[in-house]
Parts: C-alpha cells; sequence; structure tokens
C-alpha cells in the first residue's frame, strides 16, 4: 500500500468513537518494547547495526502476514520528508522520537492502522495496537500475538531475573506500556483534575497529555499509563489501569451530571458557542479548535448537541494539527495562513452552508 495513503487521510481505526466507554475513553493502546540480543541499543547504533536490525525485524513480521491475518506496509523514515513525519506523528502512528530518529529505522503499518511496529526507535521493537474505546484486554491480545510470533524468529534481549532488557531502566521487565486516552471536560471544569493526577501518581500510574511524554493535553485529553513494569505481571499492569481507570471514569460522569444540574443555560451556552466558533470562525488556532472541540464533544455525549458525528470530531483532531494541515494544502504555510486553513477546513468538515464562504457575494435577503 502506498505511503501517500496514510499521510493523506485524516481517518485512523481508533476514531471510530466505538468500544465500551467510548464517550470517555477515546482509545486504548497497547506498546511492547523489545530488544534482540546481539546488538547495543540503538542509541549507540552504528548505521550498519541500525540497517542490519531493521532488516531482521521488518523481513521476519512481513513473512508473517499470514499467520497475523494482516497486510503490512514498510516504511523507511530516513527516506520521508520532516512534514511526513509529522503526520504520522500526528496521526499516532509514530513516534516523536523515531520521527527525529537519523538512524536507520522504520515503521511496518496495518492496513486499518490498528497496529504499527517501529523498528530502530529507542528500542530495536516498539509494539503498538491501538483501538477504539476502552479494550484494553482486546488490543493486549493482539499486541501479545505479535509479539509470540516475532520472537519465535528473533533473538530477544531477556534476563530470567530482570525480564525483557530495555534502553530505558522503567520499561525493562514486561516491555509493556498500557494506556488509555481520556476525554475529561467536566473534570477540567471543576478544577479537580491536579488532585486526579497527582492521586493517580502516588498509585504508579502517569498522566501525559495527548501526545505522550513533554505534551499538553490538548482539548482535555488526557493519557493514562503505567509508569513501570519491573516487578509486575502483564495481568497486574492491565488489571491497575482498568481498576484505575474506572475510577477516573466515575468521577468524570459525576462531574458532568454536576455541571448539568448546577447551572445547565449556562453549560449550553458554553457548548453551543463553541460550535458557532467552529462552525464560522475565520481563524482557528490549534488551542482554541482544541477548546471547542473538548466542548462540541461533551455537548455531543451529554445529549444538548445534535446532529454531529464523534468520529469527525476524533478526526477533526488530527487535521487541525499543523502537520496535517500543511500536507493537505500541499504546501507551507505560516501560522496565521494555518488558522485561516484550518478554520476553513472546519466548516468544509461540519458541512456548513454559510453564504460568507461565497467570497465577494452580498448576503442573500431573508
Amino acid at each position: 500500500m502506498s505511503i501517500e495513503r496514510f499521510l493523506n487521510n485524516s481517518v485512523t481505526s481508533w476514531m471510530a468513537g466505538e468500544g465500551e466507554h467510548a464517550d470517555i475513553v477515546m482509545s486504548t493502546r497497547i506498546r511492547l518494547a523489545r530488544n534482540l540480543t546481539g546488538y547495543r541499543f540503538p542509541l549507540s547504533f552504528t548505521e550498519n547495526e541500525a540497517l542490519q536490525v531493521d532488516q531482521a525485524i521488518s523481513s521476519v513480521l512481513l513473512d508473517a502476514e499470514a499467520e497475523l491475518e494482516s497486510t503490512f506496509s514498510y516504511i523507511d523514515i530516513k527516506e520521508l520528508s520532516a512534514l511526513n513525519r509529522q503526520v504520522l506523528v500526528e496521526k499516532h502512528l509514530i513516534s516523536p522520537k523515531l520521527a527525529h530518529s537519523e538512524i536507520a529505522g522504520s515503521v511496518l503499518l496495518s492496513d486499518d492502522e490498528a497496529v504499527s511496529v517501529m523498528v530502530n526507535e529507542e528500542d530495536h521493537i516498539r509494539i503498538q495496537c491501538i483501538f477504539p474505546g476502552m479494550q484494553l484486554n482486546e488490543a493486549w491480545r493482539q499486541a501479545n500475538h505479535i509479539d509470540d510470533v516475532l520472537e519465535k524468529e528473533l533473538p530477544y534481549a531477556f534476563d530470567e531475573q530482570f525480564g525483557y532488557l530495555t534502553s530505558c531502566p522503567t520499561n525493562t521487565g514486561t516491555g509493556l506500556r498500557a494506556s488509555v486516552m481520556m476525554h475529561l471536560p467536566a473534570l477540567t471544569m471543576t478544577k479537580q483534575m491536579d488532585r486526579i493526577v497527582t492521586a493517580i501518581t502516588r498509585l504508579g500510574m502517569v498522566v501525559r497529555g495527548i501526545y505522550g511524554e513533554g505534551s499538553e493535553a490538548l482539548g482535555n485529553v488526557y493519557q493514562v499509563s503505567n509508569q513501570t513494569t519491573l516487578g509486575k505481571s502483564e495481568e497486574d499492569i492491565l488489571t491497575d489501569l482498568q481498576s484505575i481507570t474506572e475510577q477516573i471514569i466515575q468521577k468524570e460522569r459525576e462531574a458532568r451530571a454536576a455541571l448539568l444540574h448546577t447551572r445547565p443555560n449556562v453549560l449550553e451556552d458554553r457548548l453551543y458557542r463553541s460550535l458557532g466558533v467552529l462552525t464560522y470562525a475565520r481563524l482557528l488556532t490549534t488551542e482554541e479548535a482544541g477548546r471547542c472541540l473538548s466542548d462540541v464533544r461533551l455537548g455531543i455525549d451529554l445529549g444538548l448537541i445534535k446532529g454531529v458525528d464523534v468520529s469527525i470530531l476524533n478526526e477533526c483532531m488530527v487535521f487541525m494539527q499543523p502537520g496535517f494541515l500543511q500536507k493537505y494544502a500541499d504546501t507551507s504555510l505560516q501560522p496565521e495562513e494555518r488558522d485561516v486553513f484550518r478554520a476553513k477546513l472546519f466548516r468544509e468538515r461540519l458541512q456548513v452552508d454559510n453564504n460568507l464562504d461565497n467570497e465577494g457575494e452580498e448576503p442573500h435577503d431573508v
């Protein structure tokens, strides 16, 4: 499959708006970190070592397509422009670390983009499975199956005492990072997020922004994941995250109910104002678009806003990003030009019948 298919299409399988608790849990991700014996970690690689590892891993995965019942596309990261790398990051298909890598590396993507296997990121292998909604066990089963297939053919670096050996000590052990991407507008509005984050951290979990470590919680979207893997089984990690996620879901539902009960008119006004901005604005920054998307999503989930599909909002989260905007526009855009183009795309995607879009024409009489 052509790389352009992955770069030009903002829709991916985790954006379906399906799965358990999909009104709060947007997606579930399982990531496994693995390394091969006989090679240094990627941070210490020579270019020749990087090429050897890339060839070994990619050939095994491509040869196993029938067993995995999936078709994969091999993408050489070094052959991509900086913009195309950024687009893949914005779609959650590769990590920022792989995007900025200067050594031989690749990503193997399944046709539905639910699976991406990154080669020569921080570790030799990063298996990633992303499912819509709350589907920890389903995502784990798929990632584990891919891992088993690779392990039959590749010599994994494994220690009886420490488990799977990884570049970063926090991944040593199971090498498992399980995470959920959650939309938590009510907890943010009621100023409970700081307390929630503190409590989660004490339980051995970590809260990050939408694009992981170092990123902001754009549009009130947070990633909650396990912090370490050593000393815990995969089942323990998944059970702990499931339990904590269910508690956060309950708190978010309570906060939403409280907002509806205490000041329903104020809440509804805010949500519809945000819909109006997305529908008619001529300039939209990334931050404002994220904030308004969050409000509109909340309005849909509360039954206050009708006629807008959540999957469209999920798609908008990707195409509003700077990289995808410029890819879609097929030209480099300055910040204000991006804001203009972003607003135009929102109007088109929300299918606005707006006479003001007809530049140079007088408004029709009502």
